[in-house]
């Protein structure tokens, strides 16, 4: 089993620009990719922003330009640089890993809220 834990969330003002934190500890050897999901009040988790083990990555186009994911294998993290917020950048942002099966495991972070007031 993997445990993640999500880290640098708060309050800022439209454009400016926060930097998230994922650190994954206990299996992490099975780890073949990690993701930045995003859940804001009355709305679906959604994907924000994906990195494969290599560094593949991938971005929910709202977010393209914006948003620049990046991992550390031998320290097991990963990073979600925020530029440029808004405020419908608003949400508890969530951390997963996934194993060799794509998509979202059943694991999952307790979250860190980003608030961006106008």
């Amino acid at each position: 089993q993997v445990q993640l834990v999500e880290s640098g969330g708060g309050l800022v003002q439209a454009g400016g620009s926060l930097r998230l934190s994922c650190a994954a500890s206990g299996s992490t050897f099975s780890i073949n990719a990690m993701g930045w999901y995003r859940q804001a009040p009355g709305k679906q988790r959604e994907l924000v922003a994906r990195i494969v083990r290599g560094g593949s990555t991938n971005y929910a186009d709202s977010v393209k330009g914006r948003f620049t994911i990046s991992g550390d294998g031998a320290k097991n993290t990963v990073n979600l640089q925020m530029n440029s917020l808004k405020p419908e950048d608003t949400a508890v942002y969530y951390c997963n890993a996934e194993g060799i099966v794509p998509g979202p495991s059943g694991s999952w972070g307790p979250g860190t809220q980003v608030t961006v007031s106008s």
